[in-house]
């Protein structure tokens, strides 16, 4: 089967060109859009992070041959997260050749944080499947790139990070507070802000509570960090 010109450039973005073309389309459907001839990509996410955290632990063992477990860790955990994959799905513009359903598409999933990180998983899946574990790695690391040499700085999530630079003058710990709930039961989007009791705030939207918080911790400390 042939790719149309979007999914031939997408495949430029991340570095492989497939020689099994349904793979990459099946990495890039959606439960929304997909049907009995056109599977989702729910069952390449899966095997797809188990890849990507295959591949990163071996990067950072390679890069920190003293580093213990208690080190690796949260080394690992901020270089696999959802978030992480959403952030990578982004700067590739996965977004634009996903395959979702009408009313996925009109209730912004191309840019849906939980959907992107899904996403990228699947096409990581998808490279494996096509090429092998060396061709996973080599496009993982080079889309990683220098996340993966600069993680210990990256390793607290954001609110981890918030809360120290709170206790750190003195402040009391951020809230947080959920603002929105919208989208089917199935698929919710949450809008949380977090608060300092210096008045600052920010919000942020996603698919999970846990990830909205996150999201919005960090949006803080960005603000945080420019008005300094």
């Amino acid at each position: 089967m042939k790719l149309s010109a979007d999914l031939k450039a997408f495949e430029q973005r991340i570095g492989h060109r497939f020689r099994n073309p349904e793979l990459l389309l099946r990495a890039l459907t959606h439960g929304s859009f997909s049907s009995a001839t056109r599977p989702d990509n729910q069952r390449l996410e899966f095997l797809g992070d188990r890849v990507l955290g295959l591949v990163m632990a071996s990067a950072l063992l390679d890069q920190d041959e003293r580093a213990t477990e208690g080190q690796l860790a949260p080394r690992f955990n901020a270089l696999v997260r959802k978030e992480t994959c959403a952030e990578i799905a982004r700067e590739i513009d996965l977004g634009a050749v996903l395959k979702l359903g009408r009313s996925e598409m009109l209730s912004g999933g191309r840019r849906k944080q939980a959907l992107l990180g899904d996403a990228m998983e699947a096409v990581i899946a998808a490279v494996y499947r096509d090429a092998g574990l060396d061709a996973a790695r080599d496009m993982v690391l080079r889309l990683w790139g220098a996340r993966v040499a600069k993680v210990e700085a990256d390793s607290r999530d954001a609110k981890t990070a918030l809360q120290e630079w709170a206790q750190g003058r003195g402040l009391k710990p951020p809230q947080y507070h959920e603002l929105d709930r919208s989208g089917p039961d199935h698929q919710p989007i949450f809008t949380i802000v977090a608060k300092l009791d210096t008045g600052d705030e920010a919000r942020a939207s996603a698919g999970a509570k846990r990830q909205a918080e996150q999201a919005a911790a960090a949006a803080l400390l960005e603000k945080l960090e420019r008005n300094a």
